[in-house]
C-alpha cells in the first residue's frame, strides 16, 4: 500500500488502524466513484469495516456539522475504534431490514412513485359520473361566453339566474331585488317588469319557475361588451348561487351552465393532492381510515378448508347442534345455489350470495348470522363463539385499496388510482408509458410521467415487478426492502456519495443478479462510490475492486488478505480466490437420502401460485429455487408454515389453498 503522503482523498477513501470487533488493525485503501466488493467468510469482519467503521463514521461526521440545536434531538454517536479516515463522502446504508413496520407505508409511498401519482390525478385526472358515465365539468366565465361565440350572428340572448323565494314575504324580496338594481323578472318563460309585478299584487304559486333577469344582449365583438358579458355572467353566477341561463330570444332554446362540479344531481368533489391520498382524512376511506383493514369476521376463520362444499360443512360456524340449522335452512332457501361445489370455486357472485344473501334479514346467510350472534352478545356462548372468527379482514368499503369511493370516479384514459395501484409492477410500467392524453395533458403530465416511469423501471431491474403499489411495506422481506431502497436511491440521482448496501443479491434468481448489477453500475455512474458485502461470485466478477477480508472467521479473521480487481484476486492465496478457481470445492454426494415420507399441500392458491400440488419430502435437505416473486416465500411461509402453526394452536392466518396433509 501506498505510504499515505502519496494518497490523493479526491479519488481514494484511506481508512487507518480499523480496530473494531474482529478487525485487527488494517489499513485500507478505497478507490471513490468505483464498484467495490467486500468479501470473505461468515464473520471475518466485512460488515465491521463497511458498516460499523465506514458508514458510522460518515454518520458521525455529517451529525458533528448540524448546530448545536440540531444534535440534541439525535444523540451523539460514538467515534469508531479507527484512528482516521481520509477523504470520506457522505456515506448512506441500505440494510437487509424492513424497511418500515407503518402499516400505512406501501411500496408506492416509500418509492414515492404514489405522490407522483396523486399529483398525475390532481393535475390531469378527469371525473366521471357513475350513474351515466358522464364527464363531471363545471362552467366557468370563458364557457358561457364561448357558447355565445358559437351562435350565428346577431343573436339575442336573455341571461338569467335562479331565484329563490319565499311566497309570503314575496312582495318583500321584489323590493330588495329593486334596491340591487334589477327591475326584471322572468316568471315561467314570460319577462316581466318587477312594478308591473307590484302593481298588479302579483302572488307566485307553489312550483313556480322564477328567474332574475340579468341582462339581454346581441353578441358583439367589441373589448368594451365583452367585459360587461363577463361582469354580468360573473353577477349570473353570484345571483344564482353558482347557476345561470342563456335563453335564445327568438327560438327559445334554453342552456344552462353551473360553476358548481356536479352531473346528474350529484355534487362531486374536486380533485386534488389530499383527495387521492390515504393518509389524509380528506382521501381515506372513512370505515377503515386509510388503514385497508378492519377487525371483523374473518374469511379464513368462518371456511378454513375452502376445498369443502357448503353441503360438507366448509362453513365452520354452521356446525354442531343448534347451528347446523342455518345451514340446513341456506341449503333449503338458496336458489340455484351449487350446495355441492367446492368453496374455492364458487363466483364473486355465488360468494355474495352465502354471506348476503337476497338482502333480507331473514335470509340464513353469513351476515345475518353474525349479526345475531352480536344481538346476542349478553350471552356467554355467544361472545366466545363471535370471538372466534374475529381477525383483520380486508375493509369491505374500499376491499383494501384504503381510499374513499369518489376516487374510483377520477380516471386518466379510463383507469383510475385504485385500479394502477393494485397492478404490479411489471404491468403498471407499459399502461403508464401508452396512456392516450391530450396534448395538452402530454405537457402538463410530462414531469410526472417521467418520474414515475423512470422509478417503475429502476424497480423492474432490481427484479421487483412482481410488486404492487399497494403492498404494504412490513409485509416484504428484508432483500426485497434492501432493493427497493437501491431503487429510491437510484431515482434521487444523489451524486458523490458513499453507498454502502448489505448482500444485495441474496434471494435472487441468476437471472435477476444481472439486473441488480447493472442498477450498481448505473449508481456509480452517476458519480458515487459503491461498497458492497457480497459473495455472490457474478457481483465480485463485475466489480471494479474487491477487498477480501480474512483468512477465516472470528479471531482467525480480521486482516486484509487482499485488495485489487478480480484478475488479481483469481492469482491470490485466499479462500475465496481458491473457492472461486475451483481449487477448492463443495463436494457433491455421490448418493441422495430417498424420503419416505411427504407432507402433501394441494391446490396452493396464495399470491402468484396457480392452484398448485407440492409433495415436500421429510429427512431430507430440500431447496425451493426460482426466480424472484415466483411463490417460493409463499409457498413455504404463508402455506406450510401458518398451517403448521394452526394445528398446533399457535395462531397463523390460513392462505388459500386446499389442504396440507402430514403423514
Amino acid at each position: 500500500m501506498a505510504p499515505i503522503t502519496e494518497i490523493d482523498i479526491k479519488k481514494q477513501v484511506f481508512v487507518k488502524n480499523a480496530h473494531l470487533n474482529n478487525l485487527k488493525h488494517i489499513d485500507v485503501l478505497i478507490p471513490k466513484n468505483k464498484l467495490i466488493v467486500i468479501t470473505g467468510v461468515s464473520g471475518s469482519g466485512k460488515s465491521s469495516l463497511a458498516f460499523d467503521t465506514i458508514y458510522a463514521e460518515g454518520q458521525r461526521r455529517y451529525v458533528e456539522s448540524l448546530s448545536s440545536y440540531a444534535r440534541q434531538f439525535l444523540g451523539k454517536l460514538e467515534k469508531p475504534k479507527v484512528d482516521d479516515i481520509k477523504g470520506l463522502a457522505p456515506s448512506i446504508a441500505i440494510q437487509q431490514k424492513v424497511i418500515s413496520s407503518n402499516p400505512r407505508s406501501t411500496v408506492g409511498t416509500s418509492t414515492e412513485i404514489y405522490d407522483y401519482m396523486k399529483l398525475l390525478f390532481a393535475r390531469i385526472g378527469r371525473t366521471f359520473s357513475p350513474v351515466s358515465g358522464e364527464e363531471v365539468k363545471k362552467d366557468s366565465v370563458s364557457d358561457v361566453i364561448d357558447f355565445i361565440k358559437s351562435a350565428k350572428k346577431d343573436t339575442s340572448f336573455l341571461l338569467t339566474a335562479p331565484l329563490e323565494y319565499d311566497i309570503e314575504n314575496f312582495i318583500e324580496n321584489l323590493n330588495i331585488l329593486k334596491l340591487a338594481g334589477f327591475t326584471r323578472l322572468e316568471v315561467n318563460g314570460n319577462v316581466a317588469g318587477i312594478e308591473d309585478l307590484e302593481s298588479f299584487g302579483f302572488t307566485p304559486e307553489k312550483g313556480m319557475i322564477i328567474n332574475l333577469v340579468i341582462d339581454r344582449f346581441s353578441y358583439e365583438d367589441d373589448e368594451s361588451f365583452l367585459q360587461r358579458l363577463a361582469d354580468s355572467i360573473q353577477m349570473a353566477f353570484y345571483e344564482g348561487r353558482g347557476y345561470c341561463s342563456l335563453k335564445n330570444i327568438e327560438t327559445g332554446d334554453k342552456k344552462d351552465f353551473s360553476n358548481k362540479f356536479e352531473l346528474d344531481g350529484l355534487e362531486f368533489l374536486e380533485p386534488n393532492v389530499h383527495f387521492f391520498s390515504f393518509n389524509n382524512p380528506y382521501g381515506a376511506c372513512p370505515t377503515c381510515e386509510g388503514y385497508g383493514k378492519v377487525i371483523g369476521i374473518d374469511e379464513d376463520l368462518v371456511i378454513p378448508n375452502k376445498a369443502l362444499s357448503v353441503f360438507e360443512d366448509a362453513v365452520a360456524s354452521w356446525k354442531g347442534e343448534t347451528m347446523s340449522e342455518w345451514k340446513k335452512d341456506f341449503i333449503k332457501k338458496a336458489k340455484d345455489f351449487p350446495i355441492h361445489k367446492p368453496y374455492h370455486q364458487l363466483t364473486k357472485e355465488q360468494k355474495n350470495y352465502l354471506w348476503k344473501g337476497d338482502g333480507k334479514s331473514t335470509f340464513p346467510s353469513l351476515n345475518n348470522f353474525f349479526a345475531m350472534l352480536e344481538e346476542n352478545l349478553y350471552k356467554i356462548q355467544y361472545r366466545v363463539m363471535l370471538s372466534r372468527y374475529r381477525g383483520k379482514t380486508l375493509c369491505p368499503t374500499c376491499e383494501g385499496l384504503r381510499l374513499r369511493e369518489e376516487t374510483t370516479w377520477v380516471k386518466i384514459d379510463g383507469h383510475n388510482i385504485q385500479s394502477m395501484i393494485e397492478l404490479p409492477l411489471d404491468e403498471l410500467l407499459p399502461m403508464i408509458s401508452n396512456l392516450k392524453l391530450s396534448d395538452h395533458d402530454k405537457e402538463v403530465a410530462k414531469r410526472l410521467l417521467y418520474e414515475i416511469t423512470t422509478r417503475l423501471e429502476f424497480l423492474l431491474k432490481v427484479g421487483l415487478g412482481y410488486l404492487t403499489l399497494n403492498r404494504t411495506s412490513n409485509t416484504l422481506s428484508g432483500g426485497e426492502s434492501q432493493r427497493i431502497n437501491l431503487a429510491t436511491s437510484l431515482g434521487s440521482s444523489l451524486v458523490g456519495s458513499i453507498y454502502i448496501l448489505d448482500e444485495p443479491s441474496i434471494g435472487l434468481h441468476s437471472r435477476d443478479t444481472e439486473n441488480l448489477i447493472g442498477v450498481l453500475k448505473n449508481l456509480r455512474d452517476l458519480g458515487n462510490t459503491v461498497i458492497v458485502v457480497e459473495h455472490d461470485e457474478d457481483v465480485m466478477r463485475a466489480a471494479d475492486y474487491i477487498i477480501d477480508i480474512g483468512p477465516e472467521a472470528g479471531y482467525l479473521g480480521g486482516e486484509l488478505v487482499f485488495a485489487g480487481d478480480y484478475k488479481e484476486l483469481k492469482n491470490a492465496d485466499t479462500l475465496t480466490s481458491k473457492y472461486l478457481t475451483g481449487r477448492l470445492e463443495i463436494k457433491v454426494p455421490e448418493k441422495r437420502r430417498k424420503a419416505k415420507e411427504f407432507i402433501h399441500i394441494k391446490g396452493a392458491r396464495s399470491n402468484n401460485l396457480k392452484n398448485i400440488d407440492v409433495d415436500v419430502p421429510l429427512e431430507s435437505l430440500v431447496v425451493i429455487s426460482g426466480v424472484s416473486g415466483s411463490g417460493k416465500s409463499t409457498l413455504m411461509k404463508e402455506i406450510l408454515t401458518n398451517d403448521i402453526q394452526i394445528q398446533l394452536g399457535m395462531g397463523g392466518k390460513k392462505g388459500d389453498y386446499d389442504s396440507v396433509e402430514f403423514p
